[in-house]
């Protein structure tokens, strides 16, 4: 009888389409899990003026800023993986060549929406602790 044999996933090399669908599917996770705490902050910033001067205080703190870039890139990456989806369900794109291609579109244009947010958030400045340069 013959050995199993051992797959080590880490060297199997997927295609950049595999990549965005699997990307496509974790972004929704994280969408899910984010939007009660999305609503929560928003119900928190209409409630009074002090909750609001309360909530834009942790916009001053580089973990909330950090956990908003990473939401905004899951907006982003899923809302562009799921038009990729909806275009081929009609066919269009649906070529390996055009597929790749906009594989490749789906997933840069996530990454670019996200330097942008961390452009936006950290005013061009990363904190010293993601730099490495925490005192302790």
């Amino acid at each position: 009888m013959a050995r199993p044999v051992f797959f080590n996933l880490v060297q199997i090399q997927m295609p950049v389409g595999a990549l965005t669908s699997i990307t496509h599917r974790v972004t929704g996770i994280v969408l899910v899990l984010g939007i009660p705490y999305g609503v929560y902050l928003l119900d928190l910033s209409l409630q009074s003026p002090q909750s609001f001067a309360q909530l834009t205080g942790l916009f001053h703190q580089w973990p909330f800023k950090a956990a908003a870039v990473v939401f905004i890139w899951a907006l982003a990456h899923h809302l562009l993986a799921g038009t990729r989806h909806l275009l081929s369900d009609i066919d269009i794109g649906s070529l390996l060549p055009v597929a790749r291609r906009s594989a490749w579109i789906v997933n840069v244009g996530g990454v670019a929406v996200a330097l942008l947010a961390v452009g936006v958030l950290f005013g061009g400045r990363l904190p010293d602790c993601v730099l490495g340069l925490c005192s302790a």
